[in-house]
Formats: structure tokens, sequence, C-alpha cells
């Protein structure tokens, strides 16, 4: 996958955020996302700012996730997918994993995560 990042050489705002957020604080995770935006995770579905938040504290409380970004895809400006090593205490760690973000506006409609 090539990396494509933005002209400054930054991510999508929203992906940004994700990404920093994601082992500190699941609110701020939460709003990087729309109020009905959906996370596929392990075949799970996540609807809502509020099962998202949820999602996100469990994963980081089980498995104390860290996740280091490898190259970053923009396909359209609307759908972006992210290959990155994501480490913690969970067999096989660490794996390499890809994030398929659909953004609307300036925030994620829909993330899936897989292999």
């Amino acid at each position: 996958m090539e990396t494509v990042l933005l002209r400054d050489g930054s991510m999508q705002t929203p992906i940004a955020s994700y990404f920093a957020h994601e082992a500190t604080d699941p609110q701020a995770v939460a709003r990087c996302f729309t109020e009905d935006a959906v996370v596929v995770d392990e075949r799970q579905e996540h609807r809502g700012r509020a099962a998202i938040a949820a999602w996100n504290a469990a994963a980081v409380a089980k498995f104390g996730i860290t996740t280091q970004v490898l190259a970053i895809e923009d396909e359209d400006g609307a759908h972006t997918t992210v290959r990155a090593k994501v480490s913690g205490t969970f067999p096989g760690s660490p794996i390499e994993l890809l994030f398929r973000f659909t953004l609307q506006g300036a925030l994620i409609a829909r993330l899936e995560i897989a292999p």
C-alpha cells in the first residue's frame, strides 16, 4: 500500500484525532465519529457514539492496545485505508491490521478493522 498523506504530510483530521486518542480517551475517540456511525471490529458492529466509546474503552482495558501507523491510502477523499501495527496483551501481538475509514464531512461515518 502506498503511503499518501495530505499536502502538509498529515492525515485527515478525524483520522488523525482517532489515532491520537484511541489508547487514552474513549470519549475523544467517539467525538471523531458521526452520531450514527458504525465501527466493525472482530465481526462485531458498534453503532453510535456511546457504543463506540464503550468498544474503545473495553479494548484498551482488556488488551492495552497501542497502534503504529505504517501506511495511509486516501482513495477519494471520503474513503481512507490505514495499515497499522497493533500491539497489546493479546495472542499474536503485534499484528498488522487495516483500518478502513469512511468520512462524512469532518467526521468518521464508518470504520472497519480487519486483517
